[in-house]
């Protein structure tokens, strides 16, 4: 009889840790069941960064296998079921003006590498197709975003160079002005805006990233950018790692009439994780992160939210969501508050492949359209580091002023002759 007691009272134990948490946990056996069958494609995740930062892009010393100093390495991506990726190729704003188009070729490069190392794992992707594809061979789909308008230099052909290399979107900027938009820090009062937004050539960007088929990503930029780019662009937009500025007033958020108008125009807002930017607490919760998928979701309907995690970009994360593994809790806790699946599934990965598929459609309508080859303005990019070539107005400019100073020079000797 004890015998058959103590037995009892070991399999009540057994149950009650753990062991049957199917039976326990029926939101994360459906959440794995969803991402089974729709991508989860996250919109921002900097490993790109780290590889570099760490290792100086020497990837072949590297194991993506077994690297446990990032929140990104390949047991982590299969455990948390990441279907694609954009991929960051970002270098800090102090490289604008010296070697940021270098700096960000090689983070490109690196990312070429990183899924030709490991083709069991990333699939190079740059299309809704090549998504799918990469999905249906339980591949990571591997696309490329450049982080930060400085990355091109003020230069329409680095732009079409880049996006021939692979990239799929470029965040205007990122913390710091370009010479054509105007970064978030603006609305902070910490700088002060430069162009009230875009400034025309700004402007000609956006109409030859549309034409090119690059996504424009909003993330980082002022709001006085974001309805400008909502007024110009022919193609939806997204917000690769940005959050709901009602529940967290962050200006790296987006705030209500933004939403509604990225709905109006079928673009897409994906969740950043960031501690800083989920809550005004220095401690954040997986149902912090759910309460913004939650307000977007009321404000403008779940048909414009994704995942923009920011992994390997960020110092601080919420508890339950320190790693790329974690994601799914996420996903669980929205099916927790009712979120039904085709919701679920929108914001897995449908919305971002309607906005690129929208990206894709407008570019193969604008395809008779020539490239646009006008430059900025000279006067609006010079400095020390760059020289003039292919600006003749600029070059006869600069022989004037070397003029001048020659002519001011030998009067000044002339006057001083006389003098003695």
């Amino acid at each position: 009889m004890l015998y058959k007691v103590i037995s009892a009272v070991c399999l009540a134990l057994w149950i009650s840790s753990g062991a049957v948490t199917s039976q326990e946990d029926p939101h994360m056996t459906r959440a794995k069941q969803l991402m089974s069958e729709t991508p989860l494609i996250d919109g921002h995740n900097d490993l790109p960064w780290q590889l570099r930062k760490q290792f100086n892009n020497q990837l072949n010393n590297v194991d993506l296998n077994t690297l446990d100093t990032t929140h990104t390495n390949i047991p982590k991506i299969k455990e948390g079921r990441l279907g694609a990726q954009f991929w960051s190729a970002y270098v800090p704003c102090e490289t604008q003006y010296k070697d940021a188009v270098r700096q960000t070729l090689e983070q490109i490069d690196v990312i070429h590498r990183m899924c030709q190392k490991y083709p069991e794992t990333f699939m190079f992707a740059t299309s809704s197709q090549d998504i799918m594809e990469a999905f249906k061979m339980s591949k990571t789909a591997s696309l490329i975003g450049v982080e930060g308008g400085h990355s091109l230099d003020s230069s329409l052909g680095t732009l079409r160079t880049m996006y021939q290399l692979g990239v799929r979107y470029l965040t205007l900027t990122h913390s710091c002005n370009t010479p054509w938009a105007d970064n978030w820090r603006v609305d902070t009062g910490s700088e002060p805006s430069q162009h009230n937004g875009l400034s025309p050539f700004g402007k000609q960007l956006i109409k030859e990233m549309n034409r090119l088929g690059m996504l424009i990503d909003l993330a980082h930029v002022t709001v006085a950018v974001m309805n400008q780019v909502l007024d110009i662009s022919e193609a939806p937009v997204i917000f690769s790692h940005s959050s709901a500025y009602s529940v967290r007033p962050h200006k790296r958020n987006v705030p209500d009439d933004v939403l509604l108008r990225v709905n109006q125009t079928g673009g897409i807002v994906m969740v950043n994780f960031y501690t800083d930017y989920v809550t005004e607490s220095k401690t954040a919760y997986i149902s912090d992160v759910a309460d913004h998928f939650d307000h977007i979701k009321k404000v403008a309907g779940a048909g414009i939210i994704g995942f923009g995690g920011d992994y390997d970009g960020v110092t601080r994360l919420p508890e339950g969501l320190e790693d790329v593994s974690k994601v799914p809790r996420v996903v669980a806790e929205l099916l927790k508050r009712g979120w039904t699946d085709e919701e679920v599934k929108a914001a897995l990965g449908k919305n971002l492949l309607r906005v690129l598929s929208k990206a894709e459609e407008v570019r193969d309508a604008l395809k008779d359209l020539s490239p646009d080859d006008v430059p900025i303005p000279y006067d609006e990019v010079k400095n020390s580091c760059r020289t003039s070539y292919g600006y003749p107005n600029a070059g006869a400019v600069h022989s004037i002023s070397t003029l001048a100073l020659l002519l001011t020079l030998a009067l000044q000797a002339f006057i001083k002759s006389t003098a003695l």
